[in-house]
């Protein structure tokens, strides 16, 4: 469908090149955008204008002690939890069962807490691997939502350690959950209590890295001393994921980087490197459940 849509609205371009089509050209070409985006707020922009999350919790100060304490949580959970997955001849996290994570996913979607979400969970199983995987290599993009079909996309090149979290965050979106630190908290609070190891450990270990980057701008040392104890498992997964952005750095990844940024902000979202939003939700969320 994407193909189709640009494959006609380059056809249409070229066309405003013409001097005998150019007005023709126009009209189709500002039709086919005025439609195209019409579709897309009544799918799927209308729900950037309802009530958010954080109003949902209570208030918290975010000092920098406490997201000191959480990062040594969960540093202590992903070492623990790291030990129950399984590795490839490197010594790298593999998945075992990708289907038994997307099965997973839609189970816990039906036990998220009710004051937070009343949503319906979907039965249906929409995770698909996209037909432009080898090209989001280079874009920085883990996954999408498709909102014209209600399907999770994802790239299924990512390095196991991000997998499973990015099917858990796209199907936040098919929750219902548009803004983009809204689907992390939401794709944590599937991931975090699972019984399924591989996507706890990639729910857990993304939580660690939010709090890490939040952290590393106020205490550069903790977030080094942070590293330095990462088991020797965690270790060799962070490496492995180093490998694969560094592999395919670019310019369309700079590209992706700034028009993903712009069109987070003119969807009333922080920019698309901001992990504040998340980490004030798990915050105010952790302080409503931790005595």
């Amino acid at each position: 469908m994407y193909i189709l849509l640009g494959v006609l609205l380059v056809y249409l371009i070229i066309k405003l090149f013409k001097k005998k089509t150019r007005s023709n050209a126009l009209f189709k070409v500002l039709i086919v955008l005025n439609i195209s985006y019409f579709i897309y707020q009544i799918f799927w922009g209308m729900l950037y204008f309802q009530t958010p999350i954080i109003a949902k919790l209570p208030k918290t100060e975010v000092t920098l002690e406490v997201k000191k304490a959480l990062a040594l949580e969960y540093l202590e959970k992903s070492k623990a939890t790291r030990m129950f997955v399984k590795e490839d001849k490197n010594g790298v996290f593999v998945i075992k069962d990708l289907n038994a994570i997307q099965q997973e996913i839609l189970d816990r979607q039906k036990m998220l807490p009710t004051f937070i979400s009343k949503k319906e969970s979907t039965t249906t199983n929409s995770f698909k691997p996209s037909l432009f995987g080898k090209a989001m290599n280079f874009t920085g993009i883990l996954g999408y939502y498709n909102p014209f079909t209600a399907e999770a996309q994802f790239n299924a090149d990512l390095p196991s350690s991000y997998l499973p979290f990015t099917l858990s965050h796209e199907s936040s979106h098919q929750l219902g959950f548009a803004r983009e630190q809204e689907a992390n908290f939401i794709g944590y609070l599937i991931g975090v209590q699972s019984k399924n190891p591989e996507l706890r450990y990639s729910t857990e270990y993304f939580t660690l890295k939010s709090l890490l980057n939040s952290i590393i701008n106020e205490d550069e040392n903790f977030v080094k001393t942070a590293l330095e104890n990462y088991s020797e498992e965690m270790k060799r997964d962070r490496l492995n994921e180093k490998k694969f952005v560094t592999e395919h750095q670019g310019f369309l990844n700079e590209f992706f980087g700034f028009t993903n940024n712009l069109f987070l902000k003119s969807n009333q979202q922080e920019g698309s490197i901001t992990y504040s939003y998340f980490i004030d939700l798990l915050v105010r969320y952790r302080s409503m459940i931790t005595p």
